[in-house]
C-alpha cells in the first residue's frame, strides 16, 4: 500500500503543479507515447542485455515485493523460533530421530505443523544442512559456523540483484531522456521552416524526453529499488536469525537458550516479546514428542 500511496502523491504533486502554473497536458501526452518507446524500451533492452534469463525472470518476480512489502510477519519469526526449539530439542535428546526430520522435510509433522516456513526451500535448506552438518562431529564448531556464515552472506548477495538492477536502470534514465529529447531536437531542426506555433510545439514534445527520463528515475524507479532494497533486506533478517540461533546450539547451549539469543537478534518490528514466545514454547512442550514418520516405525 505504501507504494501505491507513494506513487500518488508523487504523479499528482508534479502534474498537479504543472497544471496549476498554467501547464497544458496536451503536448506530454501526444509526444508521451513516443518518448516512452524509446526511452522505457532503450531501458527494458539495456536490462535483457545486462542481465541473464534467470536475472531478468528474478528482477520481475521481485516487483510484486515493492507494493507487498516482507515475506516474513512477526508471527513468522515465532514460528521459526518453536520449529528450531523443537528441532534443537530433538538433537539433544535423540539425534537418530532427528535424522529423519532433517532428511526428509516434507514428510516431518514438526515442518507440517509450520507451511509457511516448510514452503521456504532456502530456509528448509539452511535448518537441515547446518543439523546435518552438526552432526558429524567436527572438531570445532567454528568449522560449521563459518560456512553457515558465508551461505547467508552469499545469500543476501544473490537476493539483492532485483535492487541493484533497477538501481542501475535509474541511473541511466536521465541519459535515455537526453538522447530522446536529441532525437527530437533533430525532427524539429529538419521542419525550420514551420511557422513559429508549429516549432514551439515540436520543441516541447522533444523536452518532454529530458522531462520523462529524470521523472522516472528520481521519481519512480530509483525509489522502487531503494524500496526493493529495504525489502529484501527486511527478508534477509529472517535467515539471520536461523544462523543465530544453530551458532548458539554449536556451542552446545539449551534449547531454550538458543531460542532466546535468536528472539533477542530479531528486529524490534519482528521480535515476539518474551512471554509471548514463552507461551508458544509451552504449547510445543505440552504436544510431547512428535509422531516417527512411517518409514522409521517400519
Amino acid at each position: 500500500m505504501n507504494g501505491i500511496f507513494g506513487l500518488i502523491i508523487v504523479f499528482a504533486m508534479v502534474f498537479g503543479g504543472y497544471l496549476l502554473a498554467g501547464g497544458k497536458l496536451g503536448i506530454i501526452l501526444y509526444a508521451l507515447p513516443f518518448e516512452m518507446m524509446m526511452i522505457g524500451g532503450a531501458a527494458a533492452g539495456g536490462l535483457i542485455i545486462a542481465n541473464s534469463p534467470s536475472g531478468v525472470k528474478h528482477t520481475l518476480r521481485d516487483l510484486a515485493k515493492i507494493f507487498r512489502g516482507p515475506r516474513w510477519k512477526p508471527a513468522d519469526y515465532r514460528d521459526l523460533l518453536c520449529l528450531m526449539f523443537q528441532l534443537l530439542r530433538i538433537q539433544k535428546s535423540n539425534a537418530m530421530e532427528l535424522d529423519a526430520h532433517i532428511e526428509d522435510p516434507a514428510a516431518s509433522p514438526i515442518f507440517a505443523a509450520y507451511p509457511r516456513i516448510l514452503a521456504d526451500k532456502e530456509a528448509v535448506s539452511l535448518i537441515c544442512d547446518t543439523l546435518r552438518a552438526a552432526s558429524m562431529n567436527y572438531n570445532d564448531p567454528h568449522q560449521v559456523e563459518a560456512v553457515l556464515e558465508k551461505r547467508v552472506e552469499a545469500n543476501a548477495h544473490e537476493a539483492q540483484h532485483s535492487s541493484h538492477t533497477l538501481q542501475i536502470m535509474a541511473d541511466g534514465l536521465p541519459a535515455l531522456g537526453i538522447v530522446a529529447a536529441v532525437l527530437g531536437v533533430i525532427k524539429t531542426m529538419a521542419s525550420i521552416d514551420q511557422p513559429p506555433e508549429i516549432l514551439g510545439r515540436m520543441i516541447g514534445g522533444a523536452l518532454v524526453g529530458t522531462f520523462l527520463g529524470v521523472f522516472l528515475s528520481y521519481g519512480v524507479v530509483g525509489p522502487f529499488a531503494n524500496r526493493l532494497r529495504t525489502v529484501i533486506d527486511e527478508e534477509q533478517t529472517f535467515y539471520g536469525l536461523i544462523r543465530e540461533v544453530m551458532v548458539a546450539s554449536l556451542y552446545q547451549h539449551a534449547p531454550n537458550i538458543c531460542v532466546e539469543v535468536g528472539r533477542q537478534n530479531t528486529p524490534a518490528h519482528y521480535r515476539p516479546s518474551f512471554n509471548e514466545l514463552e507461551q508458544a514454547l509451552r504449547a510445543v512442550r505440552g504436544q510431547g514428542a512428535p509422531a516417527k514418520p512411517q518409514s522409521l516405525a517400519a
